[in-house]
């Protein structure tokens, strides 16, 4: 064996930066591409594209890396029109670093060999000493100070690496995350534009007759802080709306945004002159910096989830991870109207961990007031996705059973038993639990024969919440339970369903209740769940679930893809053997009918699901991917669940990664307009001054 392949095998790599998970480092300007099957007609001119990050730094570390980390990269397929192609499309790929400040900070100092920003395995790992942690926060501010000095060639104004999801509001397409506000970048390029302050993007020509708006985090020595916004805000498809939240660890914990669309014809009845601007309004009420990643918009009504998972360096003065699960605490969710943050409600239950949100509706009475507020969710009993996302051991649930058979298991469980038994400060974390030579193969897909375990101290479901507002002095939950007894997440739903009571919802999920362990952790997607949301709720009202633990369907995953009825409520695609995908988009079909009906009838569930997918079968023997290995787009029939309608290869592998959407043709078409973009010189490097080198040593001994 040569030195390089034992080098290779004995390299111990962090799950999240081995095989698929890890980065690319080539990126592609828009570049043609071939397809297989038939691409429907509503692909035409528009653009599917999904962010993750990719981080380019940091590559070789193990504790101090996480899933969550990494700089933000956007990879897009442009179903472009085209006069030249005999069916009138030039399919093209396109994938692109989103330039933040951090990211381009990054490459004029080759010297900052690890991420400016602290991990977040570092702030949740328990054996992570004090010191460490509050260096790794002294170096950042350092680095962000060092910056802005005469001299510099990049300032880091933010601290955002962008890398969560990507949507569309009033003419741009904007990346965001939850360290900073979005950023502008342009359709199809994917270029970077600049960060955008709810009011103007830096890189766009100022308009000379805008009202001067506040801007996202206001003004004084906190508005850093208080910009920071949810990495999944959301757009009213009425209205044109963008409803946004902002948390930090200062009080009031969570300001609230609404920015109204400036563009007429979407404003189906709130005009551009009379929408609601709300800018940084206090949520009263929050008890302190947490984790959140998410939360639900109605048409009339938003909800805050304040859940048992902190985020705050007052934490190390508790001798607690600066990001600390506290699960014997109730979880806290503030219902108001969506204009009127001040009039928020809490109603609290059990303790539980929420990532991601499905949908969110209004009920109303006789009078047309809202009644109830209903929000479907991925419930999850405990944070282990935080911990096992950066290779960590997650602390025990503080109602753990010892069961072996019916382990406790949820969509990012980690299930490595002789884990548990160790200390966390001894073991070496920058190996994975299980190498890829100890996989036994499976000729039937993923272990699709072992089945999901339904254990209540360690679940990802499916959940269904409804918040009563018929009382004036009491917030009662009337239903909380699981549509599900299946582990899912990563939930989507079409845009035309969105913040009503959608029928349909779609999630991913895994057919092996132990691949977090044969994959070392790393979660991978083998599943498509559908869920007819109106039909289980008809069944709970039948046969009532139990509260809290309850659920509507308690079959196994394996048991509802034996089922062989065409009106099942939950239907399940499931990958070929050794294919994985990610999360999917909903793509609606074209109305049926006059295209200016906007009442023409239409089934929910018309359309295709859009998703990028990897064969795990380009992965050499050490688990790591071939030089040459490749991904595709995949077209499914969201009707059937069964038929896959394309597939566009791709010429470069797309990481397993985190959030995507769909860009029409038409907001492809009317982005508003860009001066000027940021751009990456070749060999880009900070001039040879005097101070230049003093700037590169120092970054060298902060390493």
């Amino acid at each position: 064996m040569s030195n390089n392949g034992q080098s290779k095998r004995n390299a111990k790599k962090h799950p999240y930066l081995a095989g698929n998970f890890a980065p690319v480092t080539k990126t592609w300007t828009p570049t043609s591409v071939s397809w297989t099957g038939d691409l429907p007609k509503e692909l035409n001119g528009g653009m599917y594209v999904r962010n993750g990050g990719n981080p380019m730094a940091n590559s070789d570390l193990g504790r101090d890396a996480h899933w969550f980390d990494g700089d933000g990269m956007l990879s897009g397929v442009w179903f472009a029109r085209s006069d030249n192609s005999a069916n009138g499309l030039d399919v093209q790929f396109v994938n692109q670093f989103i330039l933040t400040d951090v990211f381009l900070s990054q490459v004029e100092s080759p010297a900052i060999c690890t991420p400016i920003l602290p991990s977040i395995a570092t702030l949740t790992n328990p054996a992570s000493c004090f010191f460490w942690i509050i260096w790794r926060i002294i170096r950042t501010v350092f680095i962000v100070l060092l910056s802005h000095l005469p001299g510099s060639g990049i300032a880091i104004k933010r601290i955002s690496v962008a890398n969560t999801s990507v949507l569309y509001h009033d003419g741009r397409a904007l990346a965001t995350c939850e360290s900073g506000p979005p950023i502008r970048l342009t359709l199809p390029e994917l270029e970077t534009v600049g960060w955008f302050d709810g009011n103007a993007v830096e890189g766009e020509p100022k308009a000379r007759d805008k009202k001067d708006e506040p801007t996202l985090g206001g003004t004084g020595p906190l508005s850093w802080m208080r910009e920071w916004s949810t990495g999944h805000p959301k757009v009213d498809n009425a209205t044109g709306e963008l409803v946004i939240f902002h948390c930090s660890f200062a009080p009031p914990y969570v300001q609230y945004s609404i920015v109204p669309s400036t563009e007429a014809n979407l404003a189906d009845h709130h005009s551009s002159e009379t929408a609601v601007r709300i800018t940084n309004a206090a949520v009263p009420g929050c008890t302190g910096g947490k984790l959140m990643h998410d939360f639900g918009v109605s048409k009339h009504s938003t909800v805050i989830l304040d859940l048992p998972l902190s985020l705050s360096p007052l934490n190390l003065a508790k001798n607690s991870p600066v990001v600390a699960y506290e699960p014997w605490k109730p979880s806290r969710f503030g219902v108001f109207p969506r204009q009127h943050p001040e009039a928020v409600r809490w109603f609290e239950t059990d303790g539980c961990c929420i990532f991601h949100t499905a949908n969110t509706w209004d009920e109303f009475d006789a009078d047309g007031n809202v009644a109830a507020v209903s929000l479907l969710a991925c419930r999850l009993t405990s944070a282990s996705v935080v911990f096992s996302a950066g290779n960590i051991v997650p602390p025990p649930h503080p109602n753990h059973k010892d069961v072996r058979s019916e382990k406790p298991m949820s969509f990012f469980a980690k299930y490595d038993e002789e884990s548990e038994k160790q200390d966390p400060e001894k073991i070496d974390e920058t190996s994975p639990l299980i190498s890829h030579k100890d996989m036994v193969p499976n000729p039937f897909g993923a272990s699709s024969h072992l089945p999901i375990s339904d254990d209540d101290e360690e679940q990802c479901r499916l959940y269904y919440y409804r918040f009563s507002l018929d009382s004036a002095t009491e917030n009662v939950i009337t239903h909380q339970f699981a549509l599900a007894a299946i582990p899912v997440e990563f939930p989507t739903v079409s845009p035309l369903t969105a913040m009503d009571s959608a029928r349909y919802i779609y999630a991913c999920s895994t057919s092996n209740e132990s691949f977090g362990a044969a994959l070392g952790k790393a979660s991978k997607i083998d599943i498509l769940v559908r869920f007819d949301v109106k039909a289980l709720l008809e069944k709970a009202q039948s046969e009532p679930p139990d509260a809290i633990t309850g659920c509507v369907d308690n079959r196994s995953l394996a048991q509802i893809m034996a089922s062989t009825d065409p009106n099942d409520p939950i239907k399940v695609f499931q990958f070929p053997p050794n294919v994985y995908g990610q999360e999917a988009t909903f793509l609606p079909r074209s109305r049926r009918g006059s295209a200016t009906n906007k009442n023409t009838a239409f089934d929910e569930d018309d359309g295709y699901l859009v998703f990028y997918t990897f064969d795990e079968r380009q992965l050499d023997e050490y688990g790591e991917c071939t030089d040459d290995a490749k991904s595709e787009l995949w077209v499914l029939d969201a009707q059937s669940m069964t038929k896959v309608q394309c597939k566009i290869q791709l010429p470069t592998r797309i990481p397993y990664g985190l959030h995507g959407n769909w860009f029409t043709e038409e907001q492809i078409a009317r982005q508003k307009g860009v001066d000027k973009v940021r751009t990456l010189p070749p060999g880009a490097r900070a001039a040879d001054t005097q101070w230049s080198r003093i700037k590169r040593s120092i970054h060298g001994r902060l390493g």
